[in-house]
């Protein structure tokens, strides 16, 4: 059973004209359901809790979240208007992927339709980011002594700096970021390994380097589990991207992604990470009227997993 984490309020109002996409994490189940690729069955709804998160996050910032009492410069860098539901939100992501790792761990994958939460350091939050879901999840499962060596891959378009500044001095948890060069943030951290890529990257050098270096970093890190941070803002179509990927070389990233967590039996945590293609038109064409939604490419990506994890694990 291929279990994906949702929840009503991963879509929280936003000012109107805000340029986060909040809308698709509705209509992504939503239309998975009904184009046959996912049933109900497939999905959970995660809850609120604060188990865990403080095994990332400081006390005090968790604090001042939970009493609405950030300061204005900092609430002002996280871009989002700080507000109780977007606090119960994030709490909820939190325990989202919390629960997709045990799920991972029992299947041998499990997503969230949100998170990827990957700008959000320990003591602070930014870019869209208040907590940090796959280190919560990395910290969890090691806490509980579910995994030993743990892998983030983060292919977002922009850095995971949140990760590599949680992670830095912790060699149990290895963080990989490939992301655009020149592309928020402008200031970056250091992750393990930072593959800084030149803008209008293609298909083709995209993944020539990501082919020559996953699986030999696996090979060397020979972690127990995986973190996957599918960004989709890879995209030529992406308003906050630079790089000039296809969908179909998307789908090919995540194919292969995937593929080889399953060739090496490594449980893999996807979080789905960022996304902000206006132009739908584009998106149709590359899949050959494929799919007629009005709705950010996100869908495609999550609906090729889900597609290609059942085919390739039998799941139903």
């Amino acid at each position: 059973m291929l279990k994906i984490a949702y929840h009503p309020i991963y879509k929280v109002p936003l000012p109107e004209g805000h340029r986060f996409p909040m809308e698709k994490y509705e209509l992504l189940p939503k239309q998975l359901i009904y184009e046959g690729t996912c049933e109900p069955d497939n999905f959970f709804e995660p809850v609120y809790s604060e188990t865990y998160v403080d095994l990332v996050h400081t006390t005090n910032y968790i604090s001042d979240l939970k009493n609405l009492t950030l300061d204005a410069r900092a609430a002002r860098k996280i871009g989002f208007p700080l507000n109780s539901a977007l606090v119960e939100r994030e709490f909820i992501i939190a325990d989202g992927t919390i629960k997709a790792c045990n799920f991972a761990l029992e299947y041998g994958i499990a997503m969230n339709i949100a998170g990827g939460t990957h700008h959000a350091y320990t003591n602070r939050g930014e870019g869209f980011c208040m907590f940090n879901d796959q280190a919560i999840g990395a910290r969890y499962l090691q806490h509980t002594n579910k995994a030993k060596q743990v892998l983030i891959v983060d292919l977002d378009v922009h850095q995971g700096n949140g990760t590599a500044e949680v992670f830095k001095d912790d060699t149990s948890v290895f963080t990989f970021s490939m992301h655009g060069e020149k592309n928020y943030p402008f200031k970056k951290e250091s992750s393990d390994l930072d593959i800084a890529l030149p803008s209008h990257t293609t298909d083709d050098n995209y993944l020539k380097l990501l082919k020559e270096t996953l699986p030999k970093l696996i090979s060397d890190v020979n972690p127990d589990f995986i973190f996957y941070l599918s960004g989709v803002d890879i995209l030529e179509t992406d308003k906050l991207g630079k790089l000039s990927c296809s969908i179909l070389g998307c789908k090919e990233r995540d194919r292969f992604v995937l593929q080889l967590c399953k060739d090496l039996n490594i449980p893999v945590e996807v979080s789905m990470g960022g996304g902000y293609s206006k132009d739908i038109k584009k998106i149709i064409e590359a899949h050959k009227g494929e799919l007629l939604i009005n709705s950010e490419p996100f869908f495609f990506i999550i609906n090729d997993y889900v597609s290609f994890i059942k085919t390739c694990k039998g799941i139903k």
